[in-house]
């Protein structure tokens, strides 16, 4: 009997054929999965990104009634935060970096702290606390001071009722008016420093959504604009960042400051906009704005209380801004503190020096 042999080859394909033809008719390759909506998004130039940088800088000082929301992160590496109770207040701020700012118990009224930054220095009032008055001071300190060893301090130092009094001294030990500044004075573009556009593309969950919205999660596309200030050697080094959303128009939503060290020191986050004052001059500006500092562990959302009775770019006198000790509260010289602090004991080496010249 004879056999007719066929190339191994041609035996192959002839089996991978057959194979294809089954799968396509009996097995569904593709499966369909639900992932994140993309956004739809708009286009912009880096110009137009940095004329709506100069846009938000056209606001030279600002009186507004604000809500104040604050948050502490101190345990975050814990997996927990606190968020305290809502506070009414007053906030005024005036180019280039002036503020004073006012924090009220609400219905009451009572002012529970009162803070200024005259560009320079900062002094801050603690009017009332949860420990009896014992934590009632009148701190003042320098803006670009380092007060790490001080903080070093406070963390090792014992405190009353079992810790109690330290975590929530803890809270807002390093809230300073400075730090907001920024936030609600974007500063303006310039030619001394370098802008870079690029886009990003980012997985969120959509606020205008229910909780369980099948369509809640959603990829939207952002602008952003970094600035770069010039080194001596040529180099360069971030400055500020600016993230602009791009769905349903160009808006800015989000700014961040580095330091020296190019780490985040402020992420500030715009939120929905709206129109302040009563002049029609100022729309589109954010209603609601999240300070977030992550070297001093909090956040602070600052949301204007009644955007139609802002008032915008009125001056007022540098004394304004200059907070004085009017209750005769106990003081408190951080600078003097900080000296103390990193001070070489001089008076231990002296003895030490006499011991050595009578052996």
């Amino acid at each position: 009997m004879y056999f007719r042999q066929f190339p191994v080859r041609r035996l192959a394909a002839a089996a991978l054929l057959a194979v294809a033809a089954f799968s396509a008719g009996c097995i569904k390759v593709k499966q369909e999965r639900s992932t994140a909506r993309l956004l739809a998004t708009d286009t912009a130039t880096q110009a137009q990104l940095v004329s709506e940088v100069n846009r938000f800088a056209s606001v030279t000082s600002m009186k507004a009634k604000m809500r104040f929301q604050f948050e502490d992160n101190s345990f975050a590496t814990a997996g927990s935060k606190e968020i305290y109770k809502s506070a009414d207040g007053e906030l005024v701020v005036q180019r280039p970096n002036k503020i004073l700012l006012r924090v009220q118990v609400p219905v009451i009224k009572t002012d529970v702290a009162q803070m200024t930054s005259d560009g320079t220095s900062f002094r801050v009032a603690v009017l009332m606390d949860d420990a009896g008055g014992k934590y009632k001071r009148f701190v003042k300190g320098t803006n670009a001071a380092d007060y790490s060893e001080l903080e070093k301090k406070f963390e090792t130092a014992d405190l009353d009722d079992g810790g109690k009094l330290k975590k929530g001294v803890n809270a807002f030990k390093n809230l300073r008016p400075q730090h907001f500044t920024d936030a609600m004075l974007v500063r303006p573009t310039d030619e001394e420093h370098v802008y870079t556009m690029t886009t990003i593309f980012q997985e969120e969950r959509d606020a205008s959504t229910t909780e369980r919205s099948p369509v809640r999660e959603v990829v939207r596309g952002y602008y952003l604009l970094d600035e770069y200030a010039k080194n001596d050697d040529g180099s360069l080094k971030i400055a500020r960042r600016f993230w602009f959303d791009r769905v349903g128009g160009i808006r800015l939503a989000r700014q961040q400051i580095f330091d020296k060290n190019d780490e985040i020191e402020s992420d500030i986050v715009y939120g929905k906009p709206g129109v302040l004052t009563g002049t029609g001059n100022y729309n589109n500006l954010p209603l609601q704005i999240t300070v977030t500092r992550p070297k001093e562990k909090y956040a602070m959302t600052l949301t204007y209380q009644m955007p139609e009775d802002v008032t915008i770019g009125k001056t007022y006198p540098d004394k304004a801004f200059v907070l004085e000790n009017s209750w005769g509260l106990d003081e408190v010289d951080l600078d003097d503190q900080l000296a103390n602090t990193t001070k070489p004991n001089t008076a231990k080496k002296e003895s030490q020096t006499g011991a050595s010249r009578f052996q």
